[in-house]
């Protein structure tokens, strides 16, 4: 659920008090196969599919009025490979991985919707594209790279793994669900995304183990290549992700919660033009299950 407004690094406890803030909901589910080529080389193929609501309020008199509008559907396809750039079976003690991927548009970018609109008083249904938040695909192509190494310490190991996407489209053609129907937030962007983590994980018994990490994730507010503009929240989290694992010959299960220490909605490119400064609204936890089986 995010429903933690900001603005910078500044959280805005006022939509809380005047109780106007828009809470989202969204629930992801991704089915994917990794194929070992070699014992160096694995290619996969990642489908999510995704379930979200946002709950948003009118400025009605005496008191506001809240409504929901809900998006579902296949989100974006991811296809990768990734190399170990050391043998694996001559470096059990650590190693490092890169890897490619590419990410395709198969997800929706104009869902639509029921919005509730107020005009001179009175509230009338109007459909139109849902919130680019809850929207189940991006709408353009994306260009991955992605790095991870690990090196054991005794009984534990250590790890880092980032990935950064590149969208060379700008934006996706598609009108954006915030009401702004002029300028350069006029169309949904296609945004470039960004994630690091680091942390240790470490037996604790049997065939129980744990980790921990510190979890960065975002979208800059311009992008590596193509242009910027359209619409959109940029901004960063950081999270501490204390994780569980069971393993039991080749079944597998994790439960990591991330949780959000800090978090920075930044100027938009379209906001810049005007001095304006968004908000957005970021969720305080995760709750991200994982379960895998290697035939």
């Amino acid at each position: 659920m995010s429903d933690r407004h900001y603005v910078g690094s500044v959280y805005q406890g006022n939509r809380d008090q005047l109780g106007n803030q828009v809470i989202n909901h969204t629930n992801m589910a991704d089915l994917s196969v990794r194929y070992q080529m070699t014992r160096r080389v694995e290619f996969s193929i990642g489908i999510p599919y995704f379930a979200s609501t946002r709950s948003q309020t009118l400025a009605t008199t005496p008191s506001l009025t809240r409504y929901q509008t809900a998006a579902r559907g296949i989100g974006d396809a991811m296809v990768g490979m990734r190399r170990w750039m050391f043998d694996p079976d001559t470096h059990t003690g650590g190693n490092f991985q890169v890897g490619a991927g590419v990410q395709i548009p198969t997800g929706s970018d104009n869902s639509q919707d029921t919005f509730q609109t107020l005009t001179a008083g009175v509230i009338t249904p109007a459909i139109r594209n849902v919130d680019q938040s809850i929207q189940p695909g991006e709408g353009g192509w994306g260009i991955v790279g992605e790095a991870m190494g690990f090196t054991s310490v005794k009984k534990m190991s250590l790890y880092i793994n980032g990935a950064y996407m590149i969208t060379p489209q700008e934006d996706n053609g598609v009108l954006n669900g915030a009401g702004t129907t002029v300028g350069a937030a006029r169309y949904m962007s296609v945004y470039d995304q960004f994630f690091l983590r680091g942390g240790t994980g470490f037996p604790i018994k049997g065939i129980l183990s744990g980790g921990a990490a510190v979890r960065i994730e975002g979208v800059p507010a311009h992008d590596l290549v193509g242009g910027q503009f359209g619409f959109r929240r940029p901004g960063v989290a950081v999270s501490i992700e204390p994780s569980v694992n069971i393993g039991k010959g080749s079944n597998f299960l994790t439960i990591a919660v991330p949780i959000a220490t800090y978090r920075n909605r930044f100027q938009s490119a379209a906001d810049e033009l005007t001095g304006a400064h968004g908000d957005a609204a970021f969720a305080k936890w995760l709750l991200m299950t994982s379960i895998s089986h290697k035939f």
